[in-house]
Parts: structure tokens; C-alpha cells; sequence
């Protein structure tokens, strides 16, 4: 628990420093996943993000079947909220991850880029320490529809870059994967994409981890196996539908 309040205490510092504590969005919200949660034979990844990264894992589950079990936290709050670090903490705390993907950014568009930096380093740090020794990547911001929120993405993804590389972390760049495309066909509303957008995602963030474990794709039969001990039929929200991978 002192790493956890030396951590908050350190960013709330910087965040009286700068200006009053970041304000929130008017609805927040998160999202977990644990799939194979009562599995251990494979390694287990960790997926943090927001709402792009709760649009691609499902397929990101999927691609991996077999070679890794998947856990996801995406949550609206940015890396300077007073609650992201613990929320962050227990999260990490669940399970050990050969590999954490992790993103921040697009609720953070308005926040002062000092802030947000220190906030970063912060998770990033506590991710060092939780982590228990797993391989970390960072996962560019995406680009947005609109030109002028697409500059913001651009301001912090080149401050996580230069964070990044004198941690030596690599980068998957997802914004240089989908800012080529054509923001009618691909793009769904200011922030999200299409399915076909999200697989593109979903098959680069899945080859990024299946890189970093050193890991094969595995069997259709394996992945049919791991998908279904995925699946879920009890508790109120019924069956969790997975996919055939590999059919």
C-alpha cells in the first residue's frame, strides 16, 4: 500500500502545482474482462485502454486462443484521475501477466500535457512494480475523425513516445496503422471505427504480443479449446459468446 499512496501522492503534486484536480467527464465508466479465468496452463496478457481498446479485444481474445489467456481493463478516466492509479493497482494485482498493452490518451485530449506526462510516468511506474517482470508495451493513441483532434492524439502520443523510449519500451503504433485510412469508410462516429477497422487493430495488437512472448500461433484445435473455456454460462449475464477461431 505505501507504493500505491507514494505514487497518488506524488501525482496529485504535480497536479496542485499545474492547477485543480482533473475534472471528470460526466458519466465515467470501466470495463474488465477476465476470460479463462480459472485457467493457468497458458500465459495470461493484460489489455489497458479505453473504449478502442473494448472494441478490439474481443478479437484480440480470439487471435491469441491458445497461445494466451486475455484480460482487459478499459476505462474513461485519464492516467491524472485520483482513482485511476488504484484502480490500475487492483487490476494488476489479479493475476501475473506475461505482457501488459498499454494505453491512455483519448480522454485525455483536453488535459495539459505536463499533467498528463506525470501521470503517465506514474502508471508506468506502478506498472514496473505490480507487473512482476512482464514485457511492456505501449499502444500508440488512435487518430480521430476530426483534423483538430487528430493534432491532440499527435501532442501526446509524442509525449509517450519520449517517455517511452528512456524507459526502452517498445511501441505499438497504432496511430500509424490507422491514420492512412479513409475517415468515411473506416471511421463510425468521432472516435470509433468500423469492424473491419477494428480488426486491423485487433490482428496488429495480437502480432504485437504474440512477438514479445516469442509465441506461436496456435492450433485450430487449441484455439477452439481455449475459446470455449473462454465461454460462460452461469451468473445474470448469461452465455459469453466467443468465437470458432481457426474453423
Amino acid at each position: 500500500m505505501r507504493t500505491i499512496f507514494s505514487l497518488v501522492a506524488a501525482l496529485m503534486a504535480v497536479v496542485t502545482a499545474t492547477g485543480a484536480e482533473h475534472g471528470r467527464e460526466n458519466t465515467e465508466w470501466i470495463n474488465a474482462r477476465w476470460y479463462n479465468a480459472n485457467d493457468n496452463k497458458l500465459p495470461r496478457v493484460l489489455l489497458i485502454g479505453d473504449s478502442i481498446c473494448n472494441g478490439y479485444h474481443t478479437n484480440v481474445r480470439d487471435e491469441l486462443a491458445g497461445t494466451a489467456y486475455v484480460t482487459m481493463y478499459a476505462t474513461s478516466k485519464c492516467v491524472t484521475d485520483r482513482s485511476y492509479l488504484k484502480e490500475l493497482k487492483y487490476i494488476l494485482e489479479e493475476y501475473d501477466y506475461a505482457v501488459i498493452h498499454f494505453n491512455n490518451g483519448l480522454h485525455s485530449l483536453n488535459t495539459d500535457p505536463k499533467e498528463w506526462e506525470a501521470g503517465l510516468r506514474a502508471a508506468l511506474q506502478l506498472i514496473r512494480e505490480k507487473g512482476k517482470g512482464a514485457k511492456i508495451i505501449w499502444a500508440s493513441s488512435t487518430p480521430l475523425k476530426k483534423a483538430e483532434l487528430t493534432q491532440k492524439a499527435r501532442v501526446l502520443n509524442a509525449v509517450a513516445l519520449r517517455v517511452m523510449q528512456e524507459n526502452n519500451i517498445p511501441v505499438d503504433d497504432l496511430f500509424s496503422l490507422m491514420d492512412p485510412l479513409d475517415r468515411e469508410r473506416f471511421w463510425t462516429d468521432t472516435y470509433h471505427y468500423k469492424d473491419e477497422a477494428v480488426k486491423l487493430q485487433a490482428r496488429q495488437v495480437a502480432s504485437t504480443i504474440r512477438t514479445a512472448m516469442a509465441a506461436k500461433t496456435a492450433s485450430a484445435a487449441e484455439a477452439r479449446a481455449a475459446l470455449k473455456g473462454a465461454a460462460s454460462e452461469t451468473g445474470p449475464d448469461g452465455r459469453i459468446v466467443t468465437s470458432t477461431a481457426g474453423n
